[in-house]
C-alpha cells in the first residue's frame, strides 16, 4: 500500500567466504536478484544525500518516492519530479549503485482537494471506478493512513482511455530519466477500503464496455456477484485479473520502449489466497509480464508483524514464499514486510532478525521498514548487520537453486480463483505436511508442469484443469511417475497403480489439525498418505517439527537451508529454542559439510559413516543456517 519512502537494491557482488568460488553473477541473473532493500524519500535537492545514506546503510540499489502519476498535480505537470529522478539516477550510478522510483498504479491523490478548484474527480468523474450502484471510488482523510485530511483520494479505471494514455506517457518520461526501475504500487480494483470489500468493482462505463466487448455480457445485469457457481461471474473474475495483468504488461512495455534495461516491479499484498481474486492482482499471472514482484505479504492473526507471529503463521509464511518462488520461474522475489511496531515485550532487533532469516532461507530478498511504512528502520544497527552479512554470503542465498529429488505440489490458479477456501486449505496443509516431514518439495504450476522431474506430484483438491494440463498429467504418468490426488479429482486420469486417490483429503485434514493445535500436530497423523510418496532423495533431514528446511543444489553444492521457529510466541518471545539437526546423505561419500549459521561465521562439520551413509550432526541451530556439501 502507499507509503512515503525510497529504496535501494543490491548491485555490487561480495565474497561469499567459504561458500564462494569467486564466481561472477550467473548469466541469467542481474542486480535485481541481489537486492538489499531500504527506502528513502526523494525531494528536488536530496539525491546525493540519499545515495550517501544508502552506502552507509549497506543498501544496494535505491527506491525513491516522488510518485508522478499518483499525485494529480504531477500527473498534469511532471517536470520537477522528473528532474529529481534524473538527479538520483546520476548520483546512484556514480556510486556504482542502482535506483528505481515508486509510482502509484490506479490511485491518484489531489492535495487539499476540499479547497482547490481542480481535482481529478472534479475534472474527470468518468475516469473513476464505481460500485455496481454507481457510487464512485472517492475517499479522503481517515480512509487510509497515507491520505491527509482534506486530500481527495480516487481510484481510476484502467480502461479510462484518456487517463491511460497520459499515464503511459509519464511512464516513458520516467524511463527516459535514466532511472533503473519503476516500482508500481497497488494496481488493484477498489475492493480493499471499508464498504468496498464485496463490490467486485469496477462498474464504470469504460470497464463495463470493455467486458461487453470481450464476453458479450452486461456486467451490471448478467452476473450474480460473488456467486462462483455462476459461469458469467467466473468470466468477470477472469476478466478483472487479466485486465490488471495487461495493464502492468503495458507499463513494462512502455518503459522498455525508451530504456530496454529498465526493470518494472509491482508491489502486491495479496498472495496465494482469495484476496488476489478480489482485488484482481494475481501474482501468478503478473510474474509472467514483469521483472520482479515485491510482496507485501501477510495474512491471518499475527501475520502483519514478525513480532506477533506464532510458529504456525511462520510456516504459512514459508508456504507463501515457496509459492512465489515457483511463480517467478527464476525472477527475483522481494518481500516488503514488517518486523515490529511497538510490541513492548519483543525486542525489535530480534524480530527483524527472524524476518530476515525466514526470507533468506526461502530464497527471497529482505526489506524491512520502520513500523508499517516503506522507509526507515526499527533498528538501524541490526539492519546494517544483516545487510553486511547478506552481502558477504549472497551467492549461496541468491544464486539459482536447482531441485534435486522433490515431491511436487500443484498450485492451480483457476481452482484458487473459483474455490479459494477449499483449495488453499488442502494446498497449504499438504505443503505443511511435507515441510514438517522435512522432505524436499517443489511447487508446480501450469507453466512448469511439463518440466517437472520429481517422481511424485500431488494434486491438492485441484478442481479445475484445462486440456493442456490434463495432457501434461497423462504424459507425466506414462513416464512412470506417480500422481497423488487429494480430495476432488478433476484429472481425468485412468485408474492405475501410479494414480493414487485420497477422497478424504489428507492436506485439508492436516490443516484443520494444525489450526486447532499446532503443538499437537505431527505428520504421523497422515502416515498412509506420506507412505505413498515415492522419495528417491539421497538427502534426509531429522529435525524438530518447528523447523522448515529447503533442499536444493546451489553453486554445484547440495544445500539444506534451515529456518527454526521453535519457541517463538507472538507478542511474547522472539528468541528461538536451539535445535539439534541430523543430515544424512544416503549411499553418498561426504567427509565434510560447510555450515553457515545465520549472522555467524562459516564452519566445517566432520561427518561419520553409518551403514554406507554419510551422517552429519550439526551443532545446535539457533535462528537458522545453511549447510552445504560438494556434489560428487
Amino acid at each position: 500500500m502507499r507509503k512515503r519512502g525510497t529504496w535501494v537494491v543490491a548491485v555490487a557482488l561480495f565474497s561469499l567466504g567459504v561458500f564462494s568460488q569467486g564466481q561472477d553473477v550467473p548469466r541469467d541473473q542481474d542486480w535485481t536478484h541481489y537486492v538489499r532493500i531500504a527506502a528513502y524519500g526523494l525531494t528536488p535537492d536530496n539525491a546525493q544525500q540519499i545515495v550517501d545514506r544508502a552506502t552507509k546503510d549497506g543498501v544496494s540499489g535505491i527506491e525513491v518516492d516522488n510518485d508522478i502519476p499518483g499525485r494529480y498535480e504531477s500527473f498534469l505537470d511532471p517536470q520537477e519530479k522528473l528532474a529529481a529522478i534524473h538527479n538520483v539516477a546520476v548520483a546512484a550510478h556514480k556510486a556504482n549503485n542502482h535506483g528505481y522510483v515508486y509510482i502509484a498504479g490506479l490511485e491518484c491523490i489531489t492535495a487539499h482537494g476540499d479547497r482547490v478548484q481542480h481535482t481529478l474527480a472534479k475534472d474527470h468523474p468518468d475516469w473513476l471506478q464505481r460500485k455496481i450502484t454507481g457510487e464512485p471510488a472517492i475517499f479522503g482523510g481517515g480512509n487510509a493512513f497515507w491520505i491527509a485530511p482534506g486530500d481527495e483520494d480516487v481510484w481510476v479505471s484502467p480502461y479510462a482511455p484518456e487517463w491511460r494514455k497520459t499515464y503511459m506517457e509519464r511512464v516513458r518520461q520516467i524511463a527516459a530519466t535514466g532511472i533503473d526501475g519503476i516500482y508500481v504500487d497497488i494496481p488493484y480494483w477498489m475492493t480493499h477500503f471499508d464498504g468496498w470489500e464485496d463490490t467486485w468493482a469496477s462498474f464504470d462505463d469504460y470497464t463495463v464496455a470493455a467486458f461487453r466487448a470481450k464476453s458479450g455480457l452486461d456486467a451490471r445485469k448478467d452476473l450474480k456477484l460473488g456467486d462462483f457457481s455462476d459461469s458469467n461471474f467466473r468470466k468477470w473474475v477472469d476478466f478483472r485479473i487479466q485486465s490488471l495483468t495487461d495493464f502492468m504488461q503495458e507499463i513494462n512495455q512502455n518503459a522498455k520502449s525508451v530504456n530496454p534495461k529498465i526493470v518494472t516491479v509491482a508491489e502486491i499484498y495479496p498472495g496465494i489466497e482469495e484476496e488476489a481474486v478480489r482485488v484482481g492482482a494475481d501474482v501468478y499471472q503478473m510474474y509472467a509480464v514483469l521483472d520482479a514482484i515485491a510482496h507485501e505479504y501477510s495474512f491471518g492473526e499475527g501475520g502483519h508483524m514478525a513480532s506477533a507471529r506464532d510458529p504456525l503463521v511462520w510456516f504459512e509464511y514459508q508456504v507463501g514464499i515457496a509459492s512465489f518462488r515457483a511463480f517467478a520461474e527464476g525472477k527475483p522475489t522481494w518481500i516488503l514486510n514488517y518486523s515490529w511496531d511497538g510490541d513492548k515485550k519483543v525486542d525489535p532487533g530480534q524480530a527483524m532478525q527472524n524476518l530476515a532469516m525466514s526470507e533468506l532461507m526461502a530464497d527471497a530478498n529482505f526489506w524491512d521498514a520502520k513500523g508499517h511504512v516503506m522507509s526507515g528502520s526499527n533498528d538501524p544497527a541490526t539492519r546494517q548487520q544483516i545487510f553486511r552479512w547478506i552481502a558477504e554470503h549472497q551467492d549461496v542465498f541468491y544464486n539459482p537453486r536447482h531441485p534435486l529429488h522433490p515431491v511436487g505440489v500443484y498450485f492451480s490458479p483457476t481452482t484458487r480463483n473459483y474455490f479459494a477456501k477449499e483449495f488453499i486449505a488442502s494446498y497449504r496443509g499438504t505443503m505443511l505436511l511435507l515441510m514438517q516431514n522435512h522432505q524436499e518439495y517443489q511447487v508446480v504450476t501450469p507453466r512448469t508442469l511439463s518440466a517437472f522431474r520429481g517422481g511424485t506430484l500431488i494434486l491438492p483438491d485441484v478442481r479445475m484443469l484445462d486440456d493442456a494440463e490434463k495432457s501434461a498429467l497423462r504424459t507425466y504418468v506414462s513416464a512412470g511417475n506417480t500422481v497423488v490426488i487429494n480430495g476432488t479429482d478433476a484429472s481425468g486420469l485412468a485408474d492405475s497403480p501410479q494414480v493414487l486417490r485420497f477422497e478424504n483429503d489428507p492436506g485439508q485434514a492436516y490443516m484443520t489439525t494444525l489450526e486447532r493445535d499446532f503443538g499437537q500436530a505431527t505428520p504421523d497423523l497422515q502416515k498412509k498418505f506420506l507412505a505413498t510418496l515415492k522419495n528417491h532423495a539421497e538427502i534426509s533431514v531429522d529435525a524438530p517439527l518447528e523447523v522448515v528446511t529447503n533442499i536444493a543444489e546451489v553453486n554445484g553444492k547440495e544445500c539444506v537451508f534451515i529456518a527454526n521457529f521453535k519457541g517463538l510466541r507472538g507478542h511474547e518471545n522472539p528468541i528461538q529454542i536451539p535445535v539439534n539437526i541430523r543430515i544424512t546423505f544416503a549411499g553418498r561419500q561426504r567427509k565434510t559439510l560447510k555450515l553457515l549459521p545465520f549472522l555467524g561465521e562459516a564452519q566445517e562439520i566432520q561427518g561419520s559413516k553409518e551403514a554406507g551413509n554419510s551422517v552429519f550432526i550439526l551443532p545446535p541451530i539457533e535462528k537458522g543456517a545453511v549447510a552445504c556439501s560438494d556434489v560428487q
